[in-house]
């Protein structure tokens, strides 16, 4: 089969034998999560963005289960009535007997259908259920753990859907459940016998996350932990039983990554039938460089913050100026902010001594507890848009002089064209940026000031930004908007705007910051402890090649990690402009590696699978050796056939060609290159692609 820039999944090998075995008309799935139309964390973006492709597989057979959250209902979800026969009777049966379902659309790509559960609506059935689930599971549930009542609702009312729509839909059910929230509606299934065909993944083990917290040697103890005590000291062992029951009563078992999978096995004591990565919806450009032009546009925007937050002190140059940042929840350990902190304080020294005219500046993008905007922070966006409302005032004032000069035939005297009025003007706008503090630190008034990790860090490290300070920090503690008044900018705008993404966590199941971080054609680093750092040193022969820098801090102590990111930013920061344009091109063609018409193979295999366990059908499709095609245009690998980055020269320092241009020119190299053959740098395989029109053979050697 030749490869093509493009492969949908209807084409990837062995899918054809699932056609002619098994016809999905006679089958229905269910995928029941509590992020459903509920955007709470992480789950939230892996079931919105693969909703598409599973819709497109499974069409009107497909259904996601979810909890009903009026606010959330308004905005995203189209309330309609059921036209499945069967589970419109369902529904009507459940509503008469004291529950509240609602079915819809969910207004994402692919318009899927949801079923929403009023879990409060039921809560008068909590302690029967409660005293169910103790009699048949030995689980008991405390009453002051409102999360885990809301999941013995959920998991009870979900089985409840489920037995009733046994009785009227085709004769294969499949139902998929995410995370211990939605779990116990699977023990449900398999106590009660449903015929049921059931799949589990885990995105992150609770105990997993709480153990990391708690500053423990994770990773080299995982087969030394007590885990019922582990989970008992932390008042968890409730939420732990549930997690682990699911795992354990699941006909197929998944997680999303080779890292979590050895957690898993060790803390929920199973071994995941198969992994399934999370992919995103890749949208490819009609024009290569327009990502390039995008990541301009927004390093403007980002650039017109920063003239606001230093003004009178912005004695650095913007054009060599390079913008890092770090995103996501607020855990300081587990999320690697310490390990950040302490390699920017060692580049800050290596910048300084080596006397570099490069400046960085690094967001740290996490939500905390706030009151309000920095009163300072505000006054400097006033501050520069005042500024340039005076340029603007005595610019309009210059271009009539000059036009009334040219009008009499005369070549303007410059030195008359501003007048002591102008001079005034501009004088008042300079006296007015004068500052007598440092720029600061946080952009808001944080309540906890004083115990803040981050800012004691900052604190310890002595960085304030201070003039003599090569790099720069910017706390923002809540999510970015659009409707922001200090930095109006949507998440994936400000992404794009910034040169590096930097993900040093100790404790990441899988790690989307960085794969979005990728789709964009932006630079990152992650770590071989991220689901992310694992999959792209798997498949990537040489990551870093391509701007996925994978820090080691699973065989390295804390101090060898730090080292070892403090020179990957500073190998960064000696990047031209022209190398920092390339690497982002290569960056950006890894997207296709990440995307849901590639990654849903290994969903596809996990539900096949859980289909022929419970129901006999026909062999089962084996995942592995999935063939990841890359985009036409590609070069030949800088591992195997040039350095990573071009050599660096004098020329390039003071190459003011713009971001365009050079995308263009490395466009072209491209498409000289793929008329020869392409070798692609994947670990154990070589594939070989001849020519750029689709003739050519594809060749796999162990």
């Amino acid at each position: 089969m030749p490869l093509a820039r493009s492969l949908s999944v209807t084409s990837l090998s062995g899918l054809e034998e699932w056609d002619e075995e098994f016809d999905l008309e006679d089958a229905v799935l269910f995928e029941i999560a509590w992020e459903v139309a509920n955007k709470v964390g992480g789950i939230y973006t892996v079931i919105q963005t693969k909703a598409r492709l599973t819709a497109e597989e499974w069409g009107e057979n497909y259904f996601l289960v979810g909890p009903y959250v009026e606010s959330n209902v308004r905005t995203q979800v189209e309330l309609i009535e059921p036209t499945n026969p069967a589970l419109k009777s369902t529904i009507d049966k459940m509503n008469r007997s004291g529950c509240k379902v609602y079915f819809g659309r969910w207004l994402i790509e692919g318009s899927p259908y949801v079923i929403l559960i009023d879990v409060g609506f039921t809560a008068w059935s909590l302690d029967r259920w409660k005293s169910e689930l103790w009699e048949n599971c030995a689980i008991g549930v405390p009453w002051f753990d409102r999360e885990a009542n809301d999941a013995v609702l959920f998991g009870f009312l979900t089985a409840w859907l489920l037995g009733e729509v046994r009785g009227h839909t085709p004769p294969h059910i499949l139902a998929h459940f995410h995370e211990w929230l939605a779990g116990l509606g699977l023990v449900l299934c398999r106590q009660r016998q449903l015929p049921v065909a059931t799949i589990f993944t885990t995105h992150a083990t609770l105990l997993g996350r709480y153990l990391c917290a708690g500053n423990v040697d994770f990773y080299n103890n995982l087969a030394e932990f007590n885990v019922d005590k582990e989970a008992g000291d932390r008042q968890i062992y409730h939420r732990y039983c549930l997690e682990r029951a699911a795992a354990r009563c699941a006909h197929v078992f998944t997680t999303v990554s080779q890292i979590t999978a050895i957690e898993a096995e060790h803390l929920l004591k199973r071994k995941p039938d198969i992994v399934t990565p999370n992919g995103l919806n890749v949208k490819k450009f009609s024009a290569m460089h327009e990502f390039q032009n995008l990541h301009a546009q927004s390093k403007n925007r980002i650039q017109e913050f920063i003239r606001g937050h230093f003004y009178g002190h912005l004695d650095f140059n913007l054009d060599k100026c390079l913008f890092l940042f770090i995103a996501g929840r607020y855990e300081f350990s587990n999320k690697g902010a310490d390990i950040f902190l302490e390699a920017l304080a060692r580049l800050n020294y290596l910048l300084r001594v080596n006397h570099s005219d490069v400046t960085v500046i690094a967001f740290f993008i996490m939500p905390a507890r706030t009151n309000n905007f920095n009163v300072e922070t505000l006054k400097g966006q006033a501050v520069r848009k005042q500024l340039w409302d005076t340029a603007q005032t005595v610019k309009e004032r210059f271009g009539k002089k000059l036009y009334e000069s040219l009008l009499v035939g005369q070549l303007p005297d410059v030195s008359k064209m501003l007048d002591k009025e102008d001079f005034t003007i501009m004088k008042r706008a300079i006296f007015a940026t004068q500052r007598q503090c440092q720029p600061p630190i946080c952009t808001h008034n944080m309540l906890e000031d004083s115990s803040d990790p981050i800012l004691n860090c900052i604190r310890r490290i002595g960085l304030f930004n201070s003039s003599a300070d090569r790099v720069k920090i910017i706390f923002h503690p809540e999510f970015l908007s659009s409707t922001s008044p200090l930095l109006p900018m949507d998440y994936e705008e400000f992404v794009r705007g910034c040169h590096l993404g930097v993900f040093p966590s100790y404790y990441e199941p899988w790690g989307y910051t960085p794969a979005e971080c990728t789709v964009m054609g932006i630079p990152s680093i992650s770590t071989n402890l991220s689901g992310f750092g694992c999959f792209m040193e798997e498949h990537i022969a040489d990551p870093s090649a391509y701007g996925i820098y994978i820090l080691d801090r699973r065989y390295r102590g804390v101090d060898e990690s730090c080292n070892q990111l403090t020179s990957f930013l500073f190998q960064f920061c000696k990047q031209s402009r022209r190398q920092r344009i390339i690497q982002r091109n290569r960056t950006e063609r890894l997207s296709d590696l990440l995307d849901w018409r590639y990654l849903g193979r290994y969903y596809i295999s996990a539900r096949h699978m859980a289909l022929v366990k419970l129901f006999d059908l026909h062999p089962l499709l084996d995942a592995s050796g999935f063939r990841y095609p890359r985009p036409a245009s590609v070069p030949p690998s800088p591992a195997l056939s040039r350095h990573s980055s071009p050599h660096h020269s004098e020329a390039e320092d003071n190459d003011d060609e713009d971001e365009r241009y050079d995308e263009d020119l490395e466009a072209e190299k491209d498409r000289m290159n793929i008329r020869q053959p392409v070798a692609l740098p994947f670990k154990n395989k070589a594939y070989t692609v001849y020519g750029a029109n689709g003739d050519g053979a594809t060749t796999e050697k162990n």
